[in-house]
């Protein structure tokens, strides 16, 4: 007798279908799994036994072998454990084939029959959709934002014996319809999206909101620019002068994400996490300096997506930038580019998103007084040329607006600090920036017919199709190129920027003044 039961497994961002195969023939009672499984999943046996057995139902008595088809392919992961246990209920006789026909199953089995949680349960169900399934069976506790995918059936299980029930039409489960997608409160916030002006709220994550942090009055507005128009930051100054302030409070600017993108950001973040402990807004992501390429990147065995997959669609923030090992640093050029991560190893390959916006802080020098007016610096030219080194020209070409941020007036710091401003103040103002930033999107969605498009995002034909330049601004433009000796790719960082800050003023064209901000942001050395 052969069964064969269907689920899937995620490989990369997407994932594979597989047929669970299920034979027994004579000989003694065994129970054997092959199909390039590993670990996790030769551990299934005992699992599925043990789930079996405790759910009152028996374990046949025969030689079993289970096979994972495509065999050549590495599987890992315990979501194969409901498909296998429904495989050997087959066996047994005690289901029957017809009753999961067209039917699609993945979860892991805990010893007492209950379902567990699985990682990349929406590239999983994607998966089954792309093949015409139109029924999935998963764990409850997978189940409630499952349902952001439409066009499949979700049934929530609880244990193996409610879904033996349920196939022999005893006790049927519900599937959950579209109103289940998401709690209420949640969905509103993400379909509002791109129809309301509303102000985005403020989760107080992080330590410093915007409006709190006093003067830096342009180094906001770069922010803002940043934020709105996906543009990379790179901020430059001496220690204490709020770099590391100030792009931590962009946490709490991000715009809410679209449906699509939350599918998008949860396939990602699935992968490495369960799904109820994903926040519903986009990632910043802030890793340590130490932090190996592996962890930046992505790999390992099997191939996990790094940080700056994390952060797809949202910001990756690396504080002190030339503390971070140079191969990191240049690893990041070709994400920077094609905002897509390819990781390759000797038996499997995977490809993620890494549409990321680059924030980043760095001092001057070693001592971090360089140029400044308060303190001398210490360091020497050596010392200097080694520090900056680790930030290659491609890597700084990459990077569309930097700035330096010199220390604030000591005596307006104390008087800000030492007076207490009424909270509405200070909603006001969180409250203009947040708006500014719907604003910015709002104009971009429309000119470019997508609210996943941006200006710093734009392609080369994009640009010469939605963004034009006057005769002045032409010439203004070659001008900066042949005094500054820029790069094509600095050129077209200038474009983009120059709109971004002309949706920022409201004007429906690009001014001189734009594009003379712009080249001011593009072509400063920290």
């Amino acid at each position: 007798m052969n069964v064969k039961v269907f689920t899937a497994i995620p490989t990369g961002y997407a994932g594979q279908l597989i047929e669970v195969e299920g034979t027994t023939n004579k000989g003694l009672p065994s129970f054997n799994l092959v199909g390039m499984g590993d670990k996790t999943i030769l551990e299934s046996r005992e699992r599925v036994r043990s789930a079996i057995m405790n759910s009152d139902f028996s374990f046949p008595k025969h030689k079993i072998t289970i096979n994972l088809a495509p065999a050549d392919l590495i599987k890992s992961g315990s979501s194969l454990d409901l498909p296998i246990a429904i495989n050997i209920l087959i066996l047994a006789r005690q289901l029957r084939e017809d009753d999961i026909k067209s039917l699609f199953f993945t979860g892991e089995l805990s010893l007492d029959g209950s379902l567990k949680p699985v990682k990349g349960i929406l590239n999983i169900i994607e998966t089954a959709k792309n093949h015409g399934f139109k029924q999935i069976f998963l764990p409850a506790a997978s189940a409630a934002k499952s349902t952001l995918i439409q066009g499949i059936k979700i049934y929530p299980v609880c244990t193996l014996k409610q879904l033996f029930l349920h196939l022999k039409h005893q006790n049927s489960i519900s599937p959950l319809g579209s109103s289940s997608q998401i709690s209420p409160p949640d969905l509103a916030s993400i379909s509002e999206k791109n129809s309301s002006s509303t102000p985005i709220s403020s989760h107080n994550s992080s330590f410093c909101t915007l409006d709190q942090i006093q003067g830096l009055d342009f180094a906001k507005r770069a922010l803002i620019l940043a934020i709105a128009g996906h543009h990379n930051l790179l901020l430059s100054g001496p220690p204490g002068s709020g770099k590391t302030l100030l792009a931590s409070a962009a946490k709490d600017l991000l715009p809410s994400p679209s449906p699509a993108e939350l599918i998008s950001i949860y396939k990602i973040h699935g992968l490495t996490t369960e799904l109820d402990q994903i926040p519903q807004k986009r990632p910043f992501r802030q890793p340590h300096h130490s932090s190996s390429a592996c962890s930046i990147i992505g790999g390992g065995n099997p191939i996990t997506p790094g940080e700056i997959s994390l952060a797809h669609l949202g910001i990756l923030f690396l504080d002190e930038l030339p503390e971070f090992p140079r191969s990191v640093l240049e690893a990041l050029r070709q994400p920077l580019e094609d905002h897509q991560i390819s990781i390759s190893r000797a038996k499997e390959r995977a490809t993620f998103p890494a549409n990321f916006t680059l924030f980043a802080t760095m001092n001057p020098c070693p001592c971090g007084y360089y140029g400044s007016h308060v303190k001398p610096c210490t360091c020497t030219p050596t010392q200097i040329h080694n520090y900056t080194k680790h930030l290659s020209g491609p890597i700084f070409d990459r990077i569309d607006i930097k700035l330096h941020l010199p220390y604030l007036d000591q005596n307006l710091l104390i008087d800000h600090l030492s007076t207490k401003s009424p909270p509405e103040n200070s909603a006001k103002n969180l409250s203009f920036y947040q708006n500014k930033i719907i604003h910015i999107t709002e104009l971009q969605a429309k000119r470019y017919h997508s609210f996943e498009k941006f200006n710093g995002t734009l392609t080369s034909a994009e640009i010469s199709q939605y963004i034009h330049l006057t005769p002045i601004l032409k010439t203004e433009l070659k001008r900066a190129a042949e005094t500054l000796k820029l790069s094509s790719r600095a050129i077209v960082k200038i474009i983009k920027l120059s709109r971004t800050i002309a949706d920022y003023d409201n004007s429906p064209e690009i001014k001189l003044g734009h594009l003379k901000e712009a080249i001011c942001f593009t072509t400063f050395s920290p």
